[in-house]
C-alpha cells in the first residue's frame, strides 16, 4: 500500500444544490426543509417564486431571502446524497473530520486509503471483516484515523463496527460523544454483551464499543477466548470491523488485538515515528501470522 500523508483538516461547504424532486423516493430540498422545522410552507412557495425569477438554485435562493442559512442548505443537500451532515451543536468531537468536514483534503486522503482497504481486505473474503489499526508509540494519530475511517466506511452503506480496545488509555468514546462507562472491558469480563454497543445515530450505519472502565488486567482480558468470540459473532452482523489499540511499544495488547483480528493496518506518524521501529513492528506482526494489509503515514497533524 502506498503511504499517505494527511494534511490538517481545512474548513470547506458544499456548493451544490438540488430543488425538485431526486426521482429515487428522496424528498425535494424544500420539503426537507418543513419537515426539520427550517421553514414553513409558505416560505416554500416564496423562494419557489424567487428562483424562477432569479433563475437560482432553490438553496441559493433561500439564502439570497435570508429564509435559509449555508448549513441549513448543506445538511439536507448531504442527506439527499447519503452523506449526513453534522451540525455545530453535535456531541461528535470536531476531529471526526469526515463528518463535519467531508471535502476537506484530509478526508479525500482518507478516501484514498479507504479504497484501498476495500481492495485489498474487505471484499477479499467475507469472513476477513477485522482490521486492527497499530503503531509503536503514543501520539501517532490511530484514534483519530480509525475514527474517520469508520466514518468513511459507514458512508459507503456498509454496517461498520469501530471497537475501541485500548484498555489503557481509550479516546473513542471521546471522539464520539459517549458515556463510555459500559464497554469492552465489561464484555470481555462478562459482565455485560450487545447492549454494550452504541449506535451512532447522527451517523447512520455505525456503531461503536467503547472500550469502557479501565480494568486492573487489561492484557489478560484481551487474551482470553472470550474476545476470540466475540469477534466472531461480530463477524456475523458487520460488514466492516475496526479496532482502536494501544501503542506497541508500551505492552502486548496491540500484538494481541491484532492477532485475534487476523489484520493489521500499521501507522507512522511523519516527523514523529521511527521507520526502523514500524517496520520491526510489522515483522512481528507477521510472525504472531497477522496479516499486514499494509503501512500508512499520518501527516505531522497526528492526533
Amino acid at each position: 500500500m502506498n503511504s499517505q500523508v494527511f494534511p490538517l483538516p481545512t474548513t470547506s461547504r458544499l456548493d451544490l444544490d438540488i430543488s425538485g424532486p431526486t426521482g429515487d423516493g428522496r424528498k425535494p430540498i424544500g420539503e426537507m426543509l418543513v419537515d426539520s422545522g427550517r421553514l414553513e410552507p409558505a416560505d416554500v412557495q416564496r423562494i419557489l417564486d424567487f428562483q424562477v425569477k432569479a433563475g437560482l438554485p432553490f438553496g441559493e435562493a433561500g439564502i439570497a431571502m435570508g429564509l435559509l442559512d449555508r448549513d441549513d442548505v448543506n445538511e439536507v443537500l448531504a442527506i439527499q446524497f447519503g452523506q449526513p451532515a453534522v451540525g455545530g451543536d453535535s456531541t461528535l468531537s470536531a476531529e471526526l473530520v469526515a463528518a463535519r468536514e467531508p471535502n476537506s483534503p484530509a478526508v479525500e486522503n482518507l478516501r484514498a486509503l479507504r479504497s484501498q482497504l476495500m481492495l485489498r481486505w474487505f471484499e477479499n473474503d467475507a469472513r476477513q471483516a477485522a482490521l486492527a489499526v497499530v503503531s509503536p508509540g503514543s501520539g501517532e494519530g490511530r484514534s483519530w484515523m480509525i475514527a474517520n475511517l469508520a466514518v468513511l466506511f459507514s458512508q459507503l452503506g456498509k454496517r461498520t463496527l469501530l471497537i475501541d480496545a485500548d484498555l489503557r488509555h481509550p479516546r473513542q468514546h471521546q471522539i464520539f460523544g459517549l458515556p463510555g462507562r459500559i464497554g469492552l472491558s465489561a464484555v470481555l469480563a462478562g459482565r455485560a454483551g450487545w447492549e454494550a454497543v452504541a449506535e451512532v445515530k447522527a451517523l447512520p450505519d455505525l456503531w461503536v464499543l467503547p472500550a469502557g472502565a479501565v480494568p486492573p488486567n487489561p492484557q489478560e482480558l484481551l487474551a482470553r477466548p472470550g474476545f476470540n468470540k466475540l469477534l466472531a459473532a461480530m463477524r456475523s452482523s458487520y460488514e466492516v470491523i475496526l479496532i482502536d489499540t494501544p501503542p506497541a511499544e508500551t505492552s502486548a495488547d496491540a500484538s494481541t488485538i491484532a492477532a485475534k483480528a487476523g489484520a493489521a493496518l500499521v501507522l507512522a506518524c511523519q516527523d514523529a515515528s521511527s521507520m526502523g521501529r514500524v517496520a520491526t513492528l510489522a515483522d512481528e506482526l507477521r510472525q504472531f501470522g497477522v496479516t499486514v494489509v499494509g503501512a500508512v503515514l499520518n501527516g505531522a497533524s497526528a492526533r
